[in-house]
């Protein structure tokens, strides 16, 4: 997914760099890819002037200095921001922090609907179909009856309404597709392309419900969490 990264540029003194840098990448900055800890650093100076009712970390009131600084930047998800300028004032020793935020076009893997996974073990369609009603909880599948694939390995999933995702489940070499609210017109352009199954908008989105409270009750042990056993499933089949 695009325009979900940003980039923090911000000023310290060079005896500070590494301790601002750990608390950046303590609060989640600098991953890309398979790698943590990611920065760029470049030494050069900066200039300022504390005026009346300051207090500076380094210099004097009314005079202009000039102070050796590293330049650091790294990129980071844009929902932790307020997260990250915290942790970067708390290990800054100036008392006004220099900082800059971009927005980056680059796209960000860690974002965006969907998954693809392999299954250990590759299965024969009928089976591969009789184990998801079961998980799913459901006794009606919509799938696509142009498709001749007899075996399954490679999954794409996408809860609700996930047809735009289509191409995406072909691009990645996905057997199946898994999602709900398809189209008519999905099943004829795609069909023969991929297997599509609709399973059912509730029956693809309930089980998130699970994994949240099994996250709540890990992260939040002293919390009664109670999970609603009323169904709010407003579609039925007879």
């Amino acid at each position: 997914m695009q325009n979900k990264l940003l980039k923090l540029v911000t000023f310290c003194p060079v005896s500070h760099a590494d301790k601002v840098r750990a608390a950046l990448f303590s609060a989640g900055a600098g991953f890309i890819g398979n790698y943590d800890s990611c920065s760029f650093n470049v030494e050069g100076f900066g200039t300022f002037r504390a005026l009346e009712g300051a207090n500076p970390f380094v210099g004097e009131q009314n005079k202009l200095h000039k102070e050796r600084e590293e330049r650091i930047e790294v990129i980071f998800p844009a929902y932790l921001m307020d997260s990250l300028l915290t942790a970067m004032r708390s290990a800054h020793p100036y008392e006004e922090v220099a900082y800059d935020v971009y927005s980056l076009s680059n796209v960000y893997p860690g974002a965006g609907s969907g998954v693809v996974g392999d299954l250990p073990k590759r299965l024969s369609s009928n089976e591969f179909l009789l184990r998801l009603k079961n998980i799913l909880g459901t006794e009606h599948l919509k799938i696509s009856e142009g498709n001749k694939k007899d075996d399954i390995g490679r999954i794409a999933l996408c809860g609700g309404s996930g047809s735009f995702l289509i191409p995406e489940a072909i691009k990645a070499e996905a057997d199946v597709f898994i999602t709900a609210d398809l189209r008519y017109h999905d099943f004829t352009d795609y069909g023969r392309r991929i297997l599509l199954v609709d399973a059912g908008h509730y029956e693809t989105e309930i089980h998130g419900f699970h994994q949240l409270r099994s996250l709540l009750v890990e992260k939040f042990p002293n919390f009664a969490v109670h999970f609603s056993e009323m169904g709010t499933n407003p579609v039925r089949y007879i």
